[in-house]
């Protein structure tokens, strides 16, 4: 029933997934989701994540962000960390990531999808066909809209939780 919304991988943070390993597996394109994902909500991109997208440079590897905010929040972040971006993506609609893959010029076997919400980000991704990772919001203010998604987010977690034995962050 919830599987829809499973994440193929939940995960404390963006930034403790092993980029390195998923490059040396095919993987040549990351989609992300900016806020509170990357960053608290309405925050610039700090070092973290000016290093983050440094290392994708360096290492080859095609990077977008895709959300659901407006042009001028993701593109002002996408200049700071230089990538391309989408703004109003209209996630969980699959077009945003289609395009996204096409901007990157990956395909959905050499693309993952690192978001911090089940009924957008995740959703989405598993719609398109990519591999997703959940990720735990950085800041616990959010924005209502969101707070209110958070409650039913726990309720799919919990049977995500139970039919993978129990594994928790």
């Amino acid at each position: 029933m919830f599987e829809p919304f499973y994440p193929d991988y939940y995960v404390s943070s963006a930034y403790a997934i092993d980029y390195r390993k998923l490059y040396d597996s095919g993987v040549r394109g990351v989609i992300f989701d900016v806020d509170n994902t990357l960053v608290p909500h309405d925050a610039p991109a700090d070092n973290r994540a000016k290093r983050l997208f440094q290392e994708f440079h360096t290492m080859g590897m095609e990077t977008c962000l895709l959300s659901n905010n407006r042009e001028p929040r993701v593109a002002g972040f996408a200049a700071e960390v230089g990538t391309k971006y989408i703004y109003k993506g209209n996630k969980p609609f699959v077009k945003g990531y289609v395009r996204a893959m096409e901007l990157m010029g990956t395909s959905q076997d050499t693309t993952v999808f690192v978001g911090d919400q089940l009924f957008t980000d995740i959703w989405g991704a598993n719609r398109a066909g990519i591999v997703s990772y959940l990720t735990m919001p950085i800041d616990p203010r959010e924005e209502i809209q969101i707070v209110l998604k958070r409650w039913p987010e726990k309720a799919v977690l919990y049977f995500y939780r139970k039919k993978r034995g129990g594994e928790s962050l």
